[in-house]
């Protein structure tokens, strides 16, 4: 005979059809027996509830003793980055608007020492063309009062002529008009009567 416990195709001449649906017919009695979930059957929940405890303690103390204080030590390091971070900004933005007030205050320096150095470059040069001009000025009048003297000198030698010339002159007008010819002491003593 053959063993109940192994499957087999035939069964007393029986086609194999049938002894398939048997074997399930078993199995799905077998599996019906307990009536449902073995979660949900009040018989396994006391180690449900073991199991939870000791899972939830042991969640627990990873958290607490490990993730917590990782994370804590990464806030921490966090927050004193960023705080380093903003004092240090801080610090620079004071630097710079004490750079930036220091180099105002040279750039108002250079303003005022190149006024002041224009200032006095434009009094030394009108001092300069001031002299220049007094210098040019003295040359100016002393050539001028040469030539004064020089003109004094030719208007004095003409004046001094003028004189014989104008005897001369008067001299020959009257000899053409009357003939005859005045002599020179008459000639000068007219002209000086004249002028």
């Amino acid at each position: 005979m053959a063993d109940p416990t192994e499957p087999s195709t035939v069964v007393h001449g029986a086609p194999a059809n049938h002894a398939a649906g048997e074997t399930h017919a078993s199995t799905e009695a077998a599996g019906h027996e307990g009536g449902g979930l073995p979660q949900f059957e009040f018989q396994h929940w006391f180690g449900q509830i073991v199991y939870l405890i000791f899972l939830f303690a042991i969640l627990y103390l990873l958290i607490a003793r490990v993730f917590a204080p990782r994370m804590r030590r990464v806030f921490e390091e966090r927050e004193s980055t960023i705080s380093t971070a903003i004092a240090t900004a801080r610090q620079v933005q004071a630097e710079a608007a004490g750079q930036a007030e220091a180099a105002k205050a040279e750039v108002e320096k250079a303003r005022a020492d190149s006024r002041a150095a224009s200032v006095a470059a434009k009094a030394r040069v009108t001092d300069a063309a001031n002299a220049r001009a007094a210098e040019e000025e003295a040359v100016v009048s002393a050539r001028i009062a040469e030539a004064e003297a020089a003109i004094g000198k030719t208007r004095d030698a003409a004046m001094a002529n003028v004189a014989t010339i104008a005897a001369d002159t008067a001299s020959a007008i009257v000899e053409r008009l009357t003939g005859k010819a005045p002599t020179a002491a008459e000639a000068t003593a007219a002209v000086k009567g004249a002028a």
